[in-house]
């Protein structure tokens, strides 16, 4: 990235409880522009799947990306490493991958007669789990708890994988044959769902133009240190969320569980999701508080995943999102003046 680096916030002025000011606002704004910037650099077009990406690590949480191939997962995976300068690993998921070969393994040390921890590839900053839903149910579970805790055990020895730690999962809509769908427990441990998509036209021109530059990505350099991720997020933290914004989501959420056509709706870790997501989304638009707007934005990539219609439904062609927006049509939204 061309220019000065963005303005970071102060991490000693967000590490109480106070609400956020409005001038922190406009500095988290700018850096998460700047971010933003830098990583587009990268990945030409795609702006707001960008910011969703980013945002969902600010969240703390998880990616998952449902793509045709060569529409720049993994460029967007490393490029959004090398922004913040942290660690990255990819995982090819096959059907014969162990649960070892993700988190590690203990090896034993004939010179010293212990057994040494061989760190798996999930110990890095951003890990690339490309098309994740290729591997046995077996392996995608060594997933479960590091993505909930950040942690793994092995032989009963919990390790950290330290912060800021974020999986980007990809699946390939197309080639269903061979693969296992990812079970509901482990959809809902993702914060959001998305796909980046083809470029558009423009978009397209300029990277056959650029064709001489194979690896974009491989470019992009840091803006951040990895370690300023922390606290920003505790800074989206201490977002202001009033209780009529706090209601909108407990009835969104009631209405997903209550609708003829749904067998599984949004549970309590998706509502969680939901206005951590909201929070993070509200600051790098430079604003003070949470309002009804940034749910309605946010609405697919933390819902569609958490929505499961039931069979009788899909039978009819009733699909996740018409469910969405009919809910979003009859759930009143409350007035909320925005900060």
């Amino acid at each position: 990235m061309t220019g000065s680096e963005p303005d970071h916030p102060d991490p000693h002025k967000e590490a109480g409880t106070m609400p956020v000011t409005q001038e922190q606002a406009y500095r988290f704004q700018a850096t998460f522009d700047g971010l933003c910037a830098n990583i587009n650099a990268a990945i030409l077009g795609k702006d707001h799947v960008v910011r969703l990406a980013l945002t969902c690590l600010l969240s703390e949480g998880h990616l998952l990306l449902e793509d045709c191939p060569g529409t720049g997962k993994t460029s967007l995976a490393r490029a959004l490493a090398n922004t913040i300068a942290g660690t990255q690993a990819r995982i090819q998921f096959t059907p014969d991958l162990l649960p070892s070969d993700v988190t590690g393994v203990q090896v034993f040390d004939q010179n010293t007669g212990q057994f040494d921890f061989h760190p798996g590839p999930i110990f890095h900053s951003i890990v690339l789990a490309d098309e994740i839903n290729r591997a046995s149910p077996k392996t995608q579970s060594a997933l479960l708890e590091v993505m909930e805790e950040g942690r793994v055990t092995v032989d009963g020895k919990p390790r950290e994988v330290g912060k800021p730690f974020m999986v980007i999962a990809t699946q390939n809509p197309i080639e269903q044959g061979g693969t296992y769908p990812l079970p509901e427990a482990q959809l809902d441990r993702f914060l959001m769902k998305t796909s980046l998509g083809y470029p558009d036209h423009e978009a397209m021109v300029a990277l056959m133009q650029d064709a001489a530059r194979r690896d974009r990505a491989g470019h992009v350099q840091a803006v951040m240190p990895a370690a300023n991720i922390a606290p920003l997020s505790r800074l989206a933290d201490h977002m202001t969320v009033r209780p009529e914004v706090l209601g909108y989501v407990s009835e969104l959420a009631t209405a997903t569980r209550q609708h003829p056509h749904v067998k599984l709706g949004v549970s309590a870790r998706g509502c969680l999701a939901y206005v951590r997501c909201a929070k993070t989304w509200a600051i790098s638009q430079g604003r003070t508080s949470v309002t009804p707007d940034d749910i309605r934005t946010l609405a697919k990539p933390i819902l569609s995943h958490r929505v499961l219609v039931n069979d009788e439904a899909v039978f009819d062609g009733v699909t996740v999102d018409a469910v969405l927006r009919e809910i979003f049509t009859q759930v009143p939204v409350p007035l909320v003046r925005a900060a």
